[in-house]
C-alpha cells in the first residue's frame, strides 16, 4: 500500500514521532518561502505541513497507515496536492472541503470523519508545529543602568528601537522584545535579548547588596564626624564613629539593588578606607609628639 506521506518528510513508516518532528523541521527550514525563493518553495512548504499534521497526530496516523494513499483517490499525496494547486484552487480550501464532503473508507465520512473535525491556519493544517521564529541577540549595559534601569536604543535588520532595562536586572539575564523577531506571513517572533552588565570601579553587587569602598580621612577615623558620600541612589550624609577601623562596614538601608520579587530594594555597605596623610605634610612639632606619644602596638 502506498503511503507518500512519509515520502513527503523523508521519513520511513516505522520512524518515531520524535524522528518525524525531527525530519519535519528540517524540511520546514529548508522549504520556508522566506528563506527559499524557489517559486515552488511555497508548494513544497505546504505539502510540508500538511503530512507532518496527519503523521504527528496518533489517530490520524493510524488511519492514515490504515487506509494509505487511497485518500487521495489511489493519487501519492504529492501529485494530489501539485494537481490541486496547478487548477488555481488553494490546496487548504480543498482539503476543508474533503473532510466534510467526501464519503468512503468503511462507511466513515471521508477525512473528516476517519481524521476528526478540524481547521486549517493559513500555512496549512492546524495544530502543526510552526518553525521558531525568535531571534536571539546580546547587548552590553553600564552597571548603573543595571541597577537603576533605564532605555537602550538597539539596531538590528535595518530596524530601530528602545527597549525598556528592568531596575535591578542581572548579569546574563534575558530580555523578551515582542514582535521583533522573525517573520512569517502575518506572524512575527520575538527577540530573546541577553543583557551583559559591564564591571563597575566603584560597586560591588552580591545579589541585592551592593558594596562601596569610600574615604575616610584619619582625623574623622580616630574622633569622628560626618562624611558626604554619593551613591547610584542619592548623596548621603554617613556619620562616622570614633576609632573606625580601616574596612570597617556600615550599612544603609534600602539603597542596593531593587527585587522584583520581594518589591523593595536590598541594602548599602559602605566600606571604610582610612586616608594617612603624609608625614611631610604634618606640622613638625606634632610628628615629634607622635613620635614619642603613639603606643607601640
Amino acid at each position: 500500500m502506498a503511503k507518500s506521506l512519509y515520502e513527503t518528510l523523508e521519513v520511513n513508516e516505522h520512524a518515531s514521532k520524535d524522528e518525524i518532528k525531527k525530519a519535519y523541521r528540517k524540511l520546514a527550514r529548508k522549504y520556508h518561502p522566506d528563506v527559499n525563493k524557489d517559486p515552488k518553495a511555497e508548494d513544497k512548504f505546504k505539502e510540508i505541513n500538511a503530512a507532518y499534521e496527519v503523521l504527528s497526530d496518533a489517530e490520524k496516523k493510524q488511519q492514515y497507515d490504515q487506509f494509505g494513499d487511497s485518500m487521495f483517490g489511489g493519487q501519492n499525496f504529492h501529485d494530489f496536492a501539485r494537481g490541486q494547486a496547478g487548477s488555481g484552487i488553494d490546496l487548504d480550501e480543498i482539503l476543508r472541503q474533503m473532510f466534510g464532503q467526501q464519503g468512503g473508507f468503511g462507511g466513515a465520512s471521508g477525512f473528516s470523519s476517519a481524521f476528526g473535525q478540524g481547521g486549517f491556519s493559513q500555512s496549512g493544517f492546524a495544530g502543526y508545529d510552526e518553525p521558531d521564529l525568535d531571534m536571539n541577540a546580546q547587548i552590553t549595559i553600564a552597571f548603573d543602568v543595571s541597577v537603576l534601569g533605564g532605555k537602550q536604543h538597539i539596531s538590528l535588520n535595518n530596524e530601530s528601537f528602545d527597549i525598556k532595562i528592568p531596575e535591578g536586572i542581572k548579569d546574563g539575564q534575558k530580555i523578551r522584545a515582542k514582535g521583533k523577531g522573525k517573520s512569517m506571513g502575518s506572524k512575527r517572533g520575538d527577540l530573546i535579548i541577553k543583557v551583559n552588565v559591564s564591571p563597575s570601579p566603584e560597586y560591588q553587587r552580591d545579589e541585592d547588596t551592593l558594596i562601596k569602598t569610600f574615604d575616610i580621612p584619619l582625623k574623622t577615623a580616630l574622633f569622628g564626624g560626618k562624611i558626604e558620600i554619593k551613591t547610584i541612589h542619592k548623596t548621603i550624609t554617613l556619620k562616622v564613629p570614633q576609632n573606625t577601623k580601616e574596612n570597617q562596614r556600615f550599612r544603609v538601608k534600602e539603597l542596593g539593588v531593587y527585587n522584583r520579587k520581594l518589591g523593595k530594594k536590598g541594602d548599602l555597605h559602605l566600606k571604610a578606607n582610612i586616608k594617612l596623610p603624609k608625614i611631610e605634610d604634618l606640622d613638625e612639632n606634632l610628628v615629634e609628639m607622635l613620635k614619642e606619644k603613639l603606643p607601640e602596638e
